[in-house]
Formats: structure tokens, C-alpha cells, sequence
């Protein structure tokens, strides 16, 4: 396998974001990598991803893994127009609007398409996996030919369980009037230091009726009521192929993989689900077999 390069991804709003493409010689055929939010970054990450990209060489796979604008929990990026950067904005997960993933996305289908790349795969590590539910519903008619869907996780729920109804409640009251008067990308002081968000990205994260809310597991499973829409609505609307994979010991599904698994199941029968056993939320030195599991299911 070739080392990876440094590559950069330009989005139709103006942002660059930086990347490392791995290349499989002679190879038409690429993924993108889609990571979680909070801390993370294609460039700190201390799981054996290169073992995926290895994996996916032998298999004539290329794979690229960028920074969307999510990547870290706070981070300053340069908006562009015409090629001068004309404002100066903060972005990543405390900011951080899922419905622009869209950009993010689309970026990097037209960043392989100008390297020569016709089939693209499109993987999504836990708040990875909610935008591809997200990028599907606004961009039904794109490009990817399949997907794969890497933990995908309630955090609308989880906040709900871990600050309480009451609070979370009144937060997300509290977040939508901030935005209606501007204040947005105020710091909710209220969650330091244990979180850390805007009202903007707190809205968003923990507004059970927005887009992010792909993965209602506590509310299927009768534990809480926050939504007026319908559950899954956007992982329903699914048509391409589509594999589901969680670990057997994902730390993030309220206990009861076999049970999150058999939720999205009763919800779409026809997509293809996978458990891989002892593998945590990050399927940490799990790589490799995902990644097995990930290129027999294409082929």
C-alpha cells in the first residue's frame, strides 16, 4: 500500500478542509470516510484506521478520510470566495449544523471525480453514519453507489438520559430562543466543562424533531417520548444498498446491541446487518475485520 498524501477538499460554501487519500493502484473505485464528532480528526486518531485503508488496497479500494467542518470541537476556518478568503468562522462539533454535511460530502465526491475516481462508497462512523440518514434525505440523487452505516448513535436520547428531562428540555427551549435572537454561537456556560456547545450546535444536536435525530433508539424503545414526527423517518427513506454494522460492545447503545440492531431491522428488513463481536463504538482494534466485512459485502 502506498503511503497516503496530503490532499485538500474545497466545499461549495468556501471552506477547506484537509484530507489523506489512500490509493489503490490502478483503481477507479474509492470510499469516503465519514468520522464521528467531538475531539476527532483524521490526523489524531489512535485506532488502527491505516489497517482499513490496508484492506480495502488489496481489494483495489481507494479510501479517502477528511476533517469535515465537525472535526474537533472547536476549530477557526477560512471561508473562501473566488479564491481570497473573506471571513474568518468557527466551526467544529460545538457549532456544527449536520445538514451541512451535504457540502462536506459533495465535496469530496467532486475531489475524486477530478482524480479520475467513477464509484465511490460512502462509510460513516458514528455521527458519521446519522449524515449519511442526513446527506440521503437532502441529496436523494447523488453518487455514492453504496453505503455503510458504522454505529450509528442517539445522541438526542442519550443527552436527554444523561442531563436529565427537565434540564435538556429547557436547554433546547433555551438554544432556540438564543438563535432567534442572534446569539447562536454563544457558548452554553451552563454545560462547562464537561460539554462543550453553542446554542446553534446544542439545537441541533438535541432538537428531537431536527435532522440529526436519525437514531431515536430510546424513544423505540419506550423509554422516552421527545419527537412529534415520525421515528426514522430518515433511515426509512433509504434505497440504496446499504450495510449496517455495530460493535458487540458499542458503549454508546444503551446497553443492548442485538436489540438497537433488531430496531433498525423492524424498521428497513432489506438492508444488511452486521454485529462484529467485542468491537467498541469506535470498532477499535476492530479495523481490520470491519473493513473485511466491509469489502466481501461490496463484492
Amino acid at each position: 500500500m502506498q503511503k497516503p498524501t496530503l490532499v485538500q477538499v474545497k466545499t461549495e460554501d468556501g471552506l477547506t478542509l484537509p484530507g489523506l487519500l489512500y490509493e489503490a493502484k490502478k483503481s477507479k473505485k474509492a470510499m469516503i470516510n465519514l468520522h464521528g464528532n467531538g475531539s476527532y480528526s483524521t490526523f489524531y486518531h489512535d485506532d488502527q484506521m491505516p489497517e482499513f485503508a490496508e484492506t480495502l488496497d488489496k481489494a483495489g479500494i481507494s479510501l479517502l478520510m477528511f476533517n469535515n467542518r465537525g472535526a474537533h470541537y472547536i476549530k477557526k476556518l477560512h471561508i473562501e470566495k473566488k479564491g481570497k478568503a473573506v471571513e474568518r468562522k468557527r466551526y467544529g462539533m460545538a457549532y456544527e449544523i449536520i445538514k451541512e454535511c451535504v457540502y462536506d460530502i459533495e465535496a469530496a465526491i467532486a475531489f475524486l471525480e477530478k482524480q479520475g475516481y467513477t464509484e465511490f462508497y460512502l462509510i460513516g462512523f458514528s455521527t458519521g453514519a446519522n449524515k449519511i440518514c442526513v446527506y440521503d434525505h437532502y441529496k436523494p440523487k447523488n453518487k455514492i453507489a453504496k453505503y455503510i452505516l458504522a454505529g450509528g448513535g442517539d445522541d438526542t436520547g442519550l443527552y436527554s438520559q444523561e442531563l436529565g428531562k427537565d434540564i435538556f428540555l429547557r436547554l433546547v427551549k433555551e438554544a432556540k430562543q438564543k438563535i432567534d435572537q442572534g446569539k447562536g454561537e454563544d457558548i452554553i456556560c451552563e454545560l462547562l466543562p464537561d460539554e462543550i456547545f453553542s446554542y446553534q450546535g446544542f439545537y441541533d444536536i438535541a432538537n428531537a424533531d431536527g435532522d440529526y435525530n436519525t437514531f431515536p433508539f430510546l424513544e423505540a424503545m419506550g423509554k422516552a417520548k421527545l419527537s412529534t414526527k415520525p421515528l426514522f423517518r430518515y433511515f426509512n427513506a433509504i434505497t440504496k444498498p446499504t450495510l449496517v454494522v455495530y460493535g458487540g460492545k458499542d458503549e454508546y447503545q444503551y446497553g443492548d446491541i442485538p436489540r438497537v440492531v433488531n430496531i433498525l431491522k423492524e424498521q428497513q428488513p432489506t438492508l444488511t446487518y452486521n454485529i462484529i463481536k467485542d468491537a467498541d463504538h469506535g470498532f477499535s482494534e476492530k479495523q481490520k475485520d470491519l473493513a473485511k466485512l466491509v469489502v466481501k459485502w461490496i463484492n
